[in-house]
């Protein structure tokens, strides 16, 4: 029987500045050379075309990559008003073109703001959901129709930043504060949609992934450059989460797959340490037990 994996890199997440022209699975593959192991992952995708916060997990820290994933996103981004794309982006071809150099500025505010709140939202045709095991953007590339269900998204803020009427379309600058899983390209669309002559997204940069801002993230390194700075798993933790520390006996049930009690704990997710502070799993109190939903081998 096979022994325990050696770990070859340090456990903790990486905050990248992603650059323009790679997708997220580029990222995690130069980060795999990087740091000598195939234990790298990233909480969530973002486009070829859109740049900054991606947060990777590296060795054990990619167990908290579902959990990183599902919070709140910022992003600032450039929809052009007038022009309809395949890919709801500037990478795709121009399916339709009206004037959209006269929309009153009002009017656009007016439509932005109905776009706030609890909405649902169609994804791009070129996006990375699976149907029938496939990712949308194959099928679309195959030529194959993609139709995806409608999903529901919040959008917690749209602030206008500027808008700059040209010869035939109206550029406008936003930032958007919104729950994981939303499409910026398709709120592009939609908001198009709705001032009646269509739009799609020019520019599109992450500013924010949960508690990880740009402040946070560094240049994805080239061939021979040192690895990036990493944020110890134990400090992943302590920021994102709450955190209880066990004594020896519960640290030892615990690294045994055993249930404990939790006694008066905290709401929500919560780190779980030994008394040395290393990382044991991170559980949700339910019933006086902890459930873990990630567990840290040593």
């Amino acid at each position: 029987m096979a022994g325990p994996r050696v770990r070859t890199a340090p456990d903790g997440i990486v905050i990248i500045d992603k650059p323009a022209g790679m997708t997220s699975h580029d990222v995690v593959a130069r980060l795999r050379r990087v740091y000598g192991t195939r234990a790298v992952g990233h909480a969530g995708t973002l486009d070829p075309m859109a740049t900054g916060v991606l947060v990777l997990g590296i060795e054990r820290a990619t167990k908290l990559l579902g959990h990183l994933m599902a919070t709140t996103k910022e992003y600032e981004a450039t929809m052009r008003l007038g022009v309809r794309t395949t890919t709801d982006d500037a990478e795709g071809e121009v399916t339709a073109a009206v004037d959209g150099s006269r929309i009153d500025d009002g009017d656009i505010a007016r439509v932005i703001r109905g776009f706030t709140g609890d909405i649902t939202q169609v994804p791009s045709s070129v996006s990375a959901i699976k149907v029938g095991g496939v990712r949308a953007y194959t099928l679309a590339r195959e030529g194959v129709e993609v139709a995806l269900a409608p999903r529901p998204v919040t959008i917690t803020s749209i602030a206008i930043r500027d808008i700059r009427h040209g010869e035939a379309t109206t550029d406008v600058d936003v930032v958007v504060t919104c729950s994981h899983g939303t499409y910026i390209r398709a709120l592009a669309r939609d908001i198009g949609d709705a001032l009646g002559v269509g739009g799609h997204l020019t520019a599109l940069r992450r500013t924010r992934s949960g508690r990880f801002t740009l402040a946070d993230a560094m240049p994805l390194p080239t061939a021979g450059e040192p690895a990036p700075s990493m944020v110890p798993l134990r400090a992943v933790l302590e920021r994102e989460f709450a955190v209880a520390q066990l004594d020896a006996e519960e640290a030892a049930l615990v690294r045994n797959g055993m249930r404990i009690r939790s006694g008066e704990a905290p709401g929500g997710l919560t780190g779980l340490l030994d008394v040395t502070g290393a990382v044991l799993a991170l559980a949700e109190a339910e019933r006086g037990y902890w459930h873990y939903r990630a567990v840290f081998p040593s």
